[in-house]
This record gives structure tokens, C-alpha cells and sequence, in this order.
């Protein structure tokens, strides 16, 4: 249904041609294999492969390609860890429509679009030093670790899914729970839902 929102009101915008959809993680980086793509506009929240996932495989493939992530979870909790791992940009669901064409136009001449409350993050980042919630000093693959154990993924199926080996999963997993100051996979899952980072 939201795609279906999205792509009606993009075909109102002269500029704009919705040249391809996907449903999952997995066909959005098929999309980004085919070309033919100037900005992609991606969900962090779907089946088969989360978008922090399909947000690494794409800029591993397309370093240059924007990427707009357009989700439900709130900016406070996600905007800067995205931004740091290469998204153009970062909006909520429920802005206004018009910014998300604005968003996209901003990313497509190859900008950030940076919300107000997200800026205001960022410098209260920089001010504060390392004063900034434990998750955000993970580092890309330490975050995808963190959120998959969250969900209750085991170590194996982590490491079969990311095509690591057991050993390596479980240092991420010891680092994680150290940078983090947690003690078990329940603390994690905790952490993750009190903090919306999962649903």
C-alpha cells in the first residue's frame, strides 16, 4: 500500500519515473544490479534482509547510487547510524509528502538531506563528544550483528546469512557486547526495543 501511495504521487511529478519496485532487501540490490537507477528510496524494516543490510550491499556495489531510506522508525534512533553508513538521507513516514520530493531531488544532485532534528543530532554529537548512545559506536557489520542477535537469530544462521564463519560471528558478538556493556542476547533484545530499533 505504501509503495502504491509512493509510486501515484511520484507519477504527479514531472521529473520523476518509478523505473522499478521491490518488496525485499534481496530485489532491491537486484534493482541496483540491473542500473538504471538514480536514487533508491528503501525501507530499513523488511522481509528476508534488513535495510541495514541492503543499505551495505548497495553502496558496496554502488558506491555512488543514493539512497534514501523513507522509514517508520523514528530519526532519533536510526538517522545517524544510516547517514554514517552511507545513506543520502533519512525521513519518517509520516512527513509531509513534499519531502520527500524534496529529499529526493536534494540526494539526486548528489547532497545530504539532513531534517532539522537530525542536524540538531549531529551537532549535539559533535559537542558532546562520545556522549552519544552506545549503539552508535558500533561499526557497520558490529551493527548488523547486533541487530540480527536482537531478533533472535542464532550465531549460526548468522554466520550461513552473512557468509562469515561461526568464530567470526561470535567475536562481533563479544565486541558488540562489550562496546555496548551488555551481558546477554535478552539484554540485547532489550536494548534494541526500548531504544526502536526493532519492532
Amino acid at each position: 500500500m505504501v509503495r502504491a501511495g509512493l509510486r501515484q504521487f511520484f507519477a504527479d511529478q514531472v521529473d520523476f519515473q518509478v523505473v522499478a519496485e521491490a518488496g525485499t532487501g534481496r530485489e532491491a540490490i537486484d534493482i541496483v544490479r540491473k542500473g538504471n537507477v538514480d536514487v533508491i528510496v528503501m525501507d530499513i524494516a523488511m522481509p528476508d534482509q534488513n535495510g541495514v543490510d541492503a543499505l551495505a550491499a548497495i553502496k558496496a556495489r554502488a558506491p555512488d547510487l543514493p539512497v534514501l531510506i523513507l522509514s517508520g522508525f523514528p530519526e532519533a534512533h536510526y538517522a545517524t547510524t544510516l547517514l554514517r553508513q552511507g545513506a543520502a538521507g533519512y525521513l519518517n513516514k509520516d512527513c509531509d509528502p513534499e519531502d520527500i520530493i524534496k529529499a529526493i531531488r536534494t540526494v539526486y544532485r548528489g547532497r545530504k538531506y539532513i531534517t532539522a532534528l537530525v542536524a540538531e543530532q549531529l551537532a549535539e554529537g559533535l559537542s558532546r563528544g562520545d556522549d552519544k548512545p552506545l549503539h552508535e559506536h558500533l561499526s557497520e557489520r558490529e551493527l548488523q550483528v547486533f541487530l540480527r542477535l536482537a531478533k533472535g537469530e542464532t550465531i549460526g544462521h548468522l554466520a550461513d546469512s552473512l557468509s562469515l564463519s561461526v568464530k567470526t560471528v561470535s567475536t562481533y558478538r563479544t565486541r558488540v557486547m562489550e562496546k555496548m556493556q551488555l551481558a546477554s542476547n535478552s539484554d540485547l533484545t532489550y536494548y534494541a526495543l526500548k531504544n526502536g530499533l526493532i519492532q
